[in-house]
């Protein structure tokens, strides 16, 4: 169809593949706060954190960082042990992220 992106990959034998390679808002969200947890890990190490260590979170982003760290929290928070997940808006500039180590 007009507008779709899609790859077809003819294989070996005779099958096929053909994969979506649309990037829909939801998955671009998604991308967003997946390199987020990336980076509240390394802060969790570079902080001396063990990987076990719950934490409290505060982002400082772009609104556009923000919403994708909104709409995908559970994720974020589950994969980084975040008990409490805070954002800050910023006009512009790379994401800024404060960790503390929680209380048990």
């Amino acid at each position: 169809t007009a507008g779709s992106r899609k790859a077809v990959a003819v294989l070996p034998g005779g099958g096929f593949v053909v994969l979506n390679t649309e990037v829909t808002p939801e998955l671009e969200a998604e991308g967003l706060a997946r390199d987020m947890v990336r980076a509240i890990q390394q802060a969790r190490k570079d902080a001396g954190l063990n990987v076990s260590d719950r934490i409290r979170t505060t982002v400082t982003a772009v609104q556009t960082v923000l919403d994708a760290l909104e709409a995908n929290a559970e994720l974020v928070k589950t994969e980084t042990l975040t008990l409490a997940l805070a954002t800050v808006p910023a006009e512009s500039g790379e994401p800024r992220i404060t960790i503390e180590k929680a209380e048990a």
